[in-house]
């Protein structure tokens, strides 16, 4: 398995127990696929450099996962069919987490 670092722009009109609740779908279906959710962080509502789908702002999380690789288009399909996300970026972090050690 490898890792990976999934970081999410939600819709800033949501609130925290709603992004929360999205976040628990995400992460059974992340469990669904053979993967399980490493660390989270929510950084919270922010302004964006330039605007996204009309929004200015936008609730930002960051997630690192652990997920067979063969896995990764299926997952982030789930978050592009998300009407509540606006944007997604999903990074291999395996080489960071070994040149550490």
């Amino acid at each position: 398995m490898k890792k990976y670092e999934l970081f999410t722009v939600f819709k800033p009109n949501l609130d925290t127990e709603e992004v929360d609740k999205i976040l628990n779908k995400f992460d059974e279906d992340l469990a669904g696929l053979g993967g399980k959710v490493e660390t989270r962080d929510k950084i919270g509502r922010k302004k964006l450099a330039y605007d996204i789908k009309k929004f200015r702002d936008g609730f930002i999380v960051s997630t690192i996962v652990s997920m067979p690789p063969e896995k990764v288009a299926d997952y982030k399909r789930l978050y592009v069919l998300n009407d509540n996300v606006l944007r997604i970026m999903l990074m291999d972090v395996t080489e960071k987490e070994a040149s550490k050690a």
